[in-house]
């Protein structure tokens, strides 16, 4: 990975280890789908978790959300922290990758391109 910026991975407390897990091949696979269709263009949690994509029922990353309002946070509160939480293991993801990828800080989200390798 080519970094600009803070190179910090943390971790997201209160998962268990499997959920974890989940949560970033569920990461990783978006990672992949967005690189295949999208080349090298710039991507955020938002491209890849938000928008249409920002109803989390039914996949691994409801537990962020869940987790969230358990711990007595309000829905704007919970959305906001879970999406948070979910930059963070994009971020792992992103740091574990074997494809390199650009990254900087793009406001308050951390954007991502990948690097294709060149043939020589």
């Amino acid at each position: 990975m080519i970094s600009k910026g803070d190179d910090t991975i943390r971790n997201v407390s209160g998962l268990s280890k499997l959920d974890e897990k989940s949560i970033m091949a569920f990461l990783q696979g978006a990672v992949y789908c967005w690189c295949k269709n999208n080349k090298s263009e710039r991507f955020t949690i938002i491209e890849l978790m938000g928008g249409e994509n920002r109803d989390w029922n039914g996949t691994p990353l409801q537990i962020l959300y869940d987790r969230q309002i358990q711990e007595g946070k309000n829905e704007k509160e919970a959305f906001d922290n879970a999406g948070r939480d979910c930059g963070w293991l994009l971020k792992k993801v992103i740091h574990s990758d074997k494809r390199r990828f650009e990254t900087e800080e793009t406001g308050i989200n951390r954007g991502y391109t990948w690097v294709e390798a060149q043939s020589v």
